[in-house]
């Protein structure tokens, strides 16, 4: 036996941020994956302790670009609760509303991305144009068509009209006619099943002894979600299902998404049509806290978002722990890639939905006492 160790990373055409996959094979087979991380850390946690509470909202919402009103959501509402203060139930449903368009974006890219992985770029191409009505809703909404920086402590920033109410009515029949063919393309084409059927499969057990969140965690039998099982901004009022399966392999996560997806679409509609009478921009922010921790927990599209706020009091937090899906769905699977194929790592890799740049943490050690060593964001930065 001739073990041949294949670096997959930093930078590579199949992974789409930085990261290092270290894939020891024999011949075609992989017999072992180390993940590898920290190419892209960026030092957001230090940086909402050294800045106010406003500050950390737009903060919060760079930890992510692709699903940054979830990150905002978590830590606003988690800021809430420290300083006693209550959205009104029109800023919750506009709330809910943004973040399922952030929820339908983020999935409709994923599978694009399996598509161009697998070699199907015409699918590629096409979900990434339909894609666009999605970002163009998102933007009709906060005004802006990547970061929405629309939560604000107490509501949001903008209120939605009538105008605007009927223009998302009408794209949102388009973008679900749309979703309808790309699930239908994916349970039928012969490629797709081929290259995703029975990889990477995660048993029910495994997802639970795994720690693994969102539709990773669905795909596998286990019907756990967040806006379910612990509601927050409007999601109590709202009829929903929590899509799951129970292959759990790669075509099966894949299906979850496309599934949620359409989910999602009902959501929306659903807040735009009973959107509450009264106001959603609040009067004016508050600046200060009292004492007191919190831990705040959304579902982001790739599953269970954490933060652990704490506040010693006054305009700033003594400590932010930001928890994303992606650092338990990324670290946590290395041992579902053995026996595979050395092809089939992108395509197991990439049904996680990986988010590199939130799963990012760094660790400075002593190299001659072996302890944790505290340097400045400075030094750091020079390779103090």
């Amino acid at each position: 036996m001739v073990i041949v160790e294949i670096p997959i990373g930093p930078q590579h055409p199949a992974l789409h941020e930085p990261i290092m996959l270290k894939v020891k094979t024999d011949g075609e087979e992989v017999v072992e994956v180390a993940v590898t991380t920290g190419y892209n850390h960026r030092g957001i946690e230090k940086l909402l302790e050294k800045n106010s509470w406003i500050r950390g909202m737009y903060i919060a919402g760079r930890v992510c670009g692709i699903c940054n009103a979830v990150h905002t959501q978590t830590y606003v509402q988690g800021v809430e609760k420290l300083m006693g203060v209550e959205p009104t139930p029109r800023a919750n449903y506009i709330r809910t509303m943004v973040m399922e368009l952030e929820r339908i974006h983020s999935h409709m890219l994923i599978c694009a991305v399996m598509a161009e992985i697998v070699g199907f770029d015409t699918l590629f191409m096409l979900m990434m144009r339909d894609r666009e009505r999605v970002m163009y809703l998102k933007e009709l909404i906060t005004g802006s068509r990547v970061h929405a920086d629309i939560h604000v402590l107490g509501g949001v920033k903008r209120d939605v009209d009538e105008v605007r109410r009927a223009r998302i009515l009408d794209e949102l029949r388009k973008i679900e006619e749309r979703l309808k063919y790309y699930k239908k393309v994916y349970e039928s084409d012969y490629t797709l099943i081929r290259r995703l059927s029975e990889v990477g499969r995660i048993s029910k057990s495994d997802a639970i002894r795994l720690s693994v969140v969102g539709p990773t965690l669905r795909a596998s039998g286990v019907k756990s979600d967040v806006r379910f099982d612990d509601p927050y901004a409007a999601y109590s009022e709202i009829p929903f299902n929590v899509e799951y399966r129970d292959e759990g392999d790669s075509w099966a996560r894949m299906m979850v998404r496309l599934d949620e997806a359409l989910e999602s679409v009902n959501i929306v509609r659903y807040t735009v049509e009973k959107l509450p009478q009264g106001p959603a921009v609040p009067k004016t922010i508050p600046r200060a806290a009292k004492p007191g921790e919190v831990i705040s927990r959304v579902e982001a599209p790739r599953g269970e978002l954490l933060y652990h706020i704490v506040s010693t009091g006054g305009s700033n937090p003594y400590r932010v722990k930001i928890r994303t899906p992606s650092f338990l769905n990324i670290l946590n699977t290395e041992s579902t890639y053995l026996g595979h194929r050395l092809a089939d790592v992108p395509v197991i890799f990439a049904s996680y939905d990986p988010c590199i740049s939130c799963t990012e943490r760094v660790v400075v050690v002593d190299e001659k006492s072996g302890r944790k060593a505290y340097v400045s964001l400075k030094e750091l930065a020079r390779g103090g």
